[in-house]
């Protein structure tokens, strides 16, 4: 505070007439004394208060409301010595803010007693009561982390290359095995988180989709979408998710069943004292010295994006897409504001001694969508994830019961330019050119679905995405989702056969099987049943698909079963559209703008990952193949309830015993009764 007043002309902490040093320090101990109290005792009522603004401007207002505290403290200074002018007191604040949390961070460095209490501070508003805490049991929780649209083969590059230390580290050690598992066709966070959370995504054909019998348009990140799919899904499993059992879910869109939620997208569609959905925000900016620091780190990022595609743009990088706009301050928004706020709430949950925590980690996603899977942005954002890895592991160390910390990720990402910058059109373009429909001389921009902008909407207090744009009943509905394409015909209350749209549009679907940017297509036949479509009129039922083969061909294993399946559900569209794959390149044309996409088959969009500790048994006996989130939801059922009972200890010196145990990681299960209820504690 000395030094400020001495370099800011409007500010000053002496009388006119001058004072000594000696009385200067005194009168900045007692102004920074007031500006302490009033930040403990003034500030947690204001965010309080501030749960009514939208939280995307929280981060703005702390600024100001941070100085004018200041600029109050200083009126408490005896005999009128602390004077400041109000744009400087807000400067002042935030410097002064931002030293406390440095210092004390810096501090706490080699002091693990000072570094525990530090972080009791920052998540004491969601901490349980001390006696409940202490009652904690001695068995294991488990934290689960996801990073979006993380692919195995991009975790494993980066962690090779020592962009993320942490996860290099344990994979070195042995501590940790990281396996790949297999995305069923719709390869997007709406179907894997719900099948990883609630044990079902059954009848989520794609992150959009037309249901014929409401004439509405479901969207995976819609909050009245999720609250639907959650319930859905609840209905056919008979169970409430995977965290019904004193369980956290922090970030996700969906709740997994659990009693403490934080900024989750299916809660944040009710209205009233029960929603708690955006509580996570309160928890960690009744910090002052957070709110400050995670404001100035916002500015800062969407500096370093309007900086990136500058560069892009003068380079002439290609493929390339749009990222001007509010696209800045939505990848801020997603790498600072959310990213902070999810790892606060999960630090809060372990020291609270939680049984089950499940937080979804959303920054790498949304900037490959705009920068590529494989840029250099997109490594810079893993390098920060790796740090809340790291911070997280530390809170470990110091919570008050044992905790496993697994990995995952909900998907991977395809590289790939954008079908409408290849070809001048849109897929809706396409179809209506195929229908005899006039197609507009300029092709629009495709919606983008990415995961950040729902969040963004939510914490504005604005609807997430409306249904699909009005235009005649009689007209296609185009749905796109990563490079799967949806065609629905409203005016039919049924799913159309291929006889049917023939009949209607004789050159659809020989116009879009035969366009070369596109794989294949799905569609009902009234002779065969459903069959695949590709080029040159190839034509092959789904009951004969076998991978390596037909349309199929390129596409990788387990793409016959994954059409089968989705063929099976109720509102599976009239006509399901899958982008061309090169699988040489790794390359996939998006439907919408975005050149690192996921939604459907091809590449590294389906083959996310999976890490997790040894002390855990293995996701599949044998070392098997893990396909769809069905089967994860299984296996980390599984270890939740192998985190009850006598525990054999990994870190015993080297002997039979842990030699057996590294050969046969499944030897590690606990001995609680292994036929216990999935859903009951030991």
């Amino acid at each position: 505070m000395m030094i400020l007043a001495g370099l800011l002309p409007d500010f000053q902490l002496q009388s006119d007439d001058g004072d000594s040093l000696t009385r200067v320090a005194l009168t900045a101990a007692l102004a920074a004394g007031a500006f302490a109290v009033l930040s403990a005792l003034v500030w947690p009522v204001l965010v309080r208060a501030l749960l009514l603004v939208p939280a995307l401007v929280l981060g703005l207002v702390v600024f100001f409301l941070n100085g004018a505290l200041l600029f109050f403290a200083l009126k408490l200074v005896p005999e009128n010595r602390g004077e400041v002018g109000p744009e400087t007191a807000v400067v002042v604040a935030a410097v002064m803010s931002a030293v406390a949390s440095a210092t004390g961070g810096a501090l706490a460095v080699r002091d693990d007693d000072a570094y525990r209490r530090r972080l009791y501070r920052l998540a004491a508003r969601r901490r349980r009561k001390s006696d409940e805490a202490d009652a904690c049991p001695p068995t294991p929780g488990t934290v689960f982390l996801q990073l979006d649209g993380v692919g195995h083969e991009v975790l494993r590059r980066v962690a090779r290359d020592d962009l993320m230390p942490t996860v290099n580290t344990w994979l070195r050690d042995g501590s940790h095995r990281l396996v790949p598992w297999r995305t069923d066709w719709s390869s997007q966070t709406g179907a894997s988180q719900l099948g990883i959370l609630h044990g079902s995504n059954h009848d989520v054909p794609a992150f959009r989709w037309y249901e014929k019998e409401t004439g509405e348009t479901q969207v995976s990140n819609r909050p009245t979408s999720a609250a639907e799919l959650q319930r859905r899904a609840i209905e056919r499993t008979g169970d409430g998710g995977l965290l019904t059992v004193d369980g956290a879910s922090r970030g996700n869109l969906f709740s997994g069943g659990a009693e403490q939620v934080a900024l989750v997208l299916s809660v944040a569609a009710r209205r009233g004292k029960e929603n708690r959905s955006r509580a996570g925000y309160f928890a960690y900016f009744c910090d002052p010295a957070n709110a400050v620091r995670t404001a100035l780190s916002f500015c800062a990022e969407v500096g370093r994006e309007i900086g990136q595609s500058s560069h892009a743009r003068i380079r002439k990088h290609r493929p390339r897409v749009s990222r001007g706009g509010l696209y800045p301050f939505i990848r801020a928004f997603a790498t600072v504001v959310e990213r902070d706020v999810v790892v606060a709430a999960v630090i809060g949950d372990m020291l609270a001694g939680r049984s089950a925590v499940y937080a979804d980690l959303v920054a790498y996603d949304e900037v490959a969508h705009h920068s590529g899977p494989f840029s250099r942005d997109a490594e810079q954002v893993l390098a920060r994830l790796d740090r809340s890895l790291a911070l997280i592991a530390k809170v470990a160390e110091h919570a008050p019961r044992p905790y496993r910390i697994v990995v995952l990720s909900d998907h991977g990402q395809s590289p790939g330019e954008t079908f409408r910058s290849r070809y001048g059109l849109t897929l809706q373009d396409l179809v209506r050119a195929g229908c005899g429909l006039p197609v507009p001389r300029r092709a629009r921009r495709t919606r983008s679905g990415a995961e950040a902008r729902s969040a963004v909407r939510a914490a504005l207090h604005r609807p997430v995405e409306e249904g699909a744009g009005g235009g005649r009943r009689s007209e296609p509905v185009v749905l796109a989702s990563g490079n799967l394409g949806l065609v629905s015909f409203p005016d039919v209350p049924h799913r159309m056969s291929k006889e049917e749209i023939d009949a209607r549009h004789p050159a659809l679907l020989a116009t879009l099987a035969n366009h070369p940017g596109i794989g294949f297509l799905l569609v009902r036949s009234e002779e065969h049943g459903a069959v695949v479509l590709g080029a040159q009129g190839t034509e092959v039922p789904v009951a004969e698909l076998a991978d390596g083969h037909g349309p199929l061909a390129d596409f990788g294993p387990g793409a016959a079963d994954a059409v089968r399946r989705t063929d099976s559900f109720p509102h599976t569209a009239d006509l399901m559209v899958n982008s061309m794959y090169d699988p040489l390149d790794g390359e996939v044309l998006a439907f919408e703008e975005q050149i690192g996409s996921h939604g459907g088959l091809g590449g590294a969009q389906g083959r996310p990952f999976l890490l997790s500790p040894l002390a855990l048994s293995e996701p599949v006996e044998g070392g098997g193949d893990l396909v769809g989130a069905e089967q994860v939801h299984h296996v980390l059922r599984r270890w939740l309830r192998e985190g009850h009972g006598p525990q054999v200890p990994l870190a015993a010196p080297p002997g039979p015993l842990e030699n057996s145990l590294r050969q046969d990681p499944g030897a590690a299960s606990f001995a609680a009764t292994p036929h216990e209820p999935q859903d009951k504690p030991a």
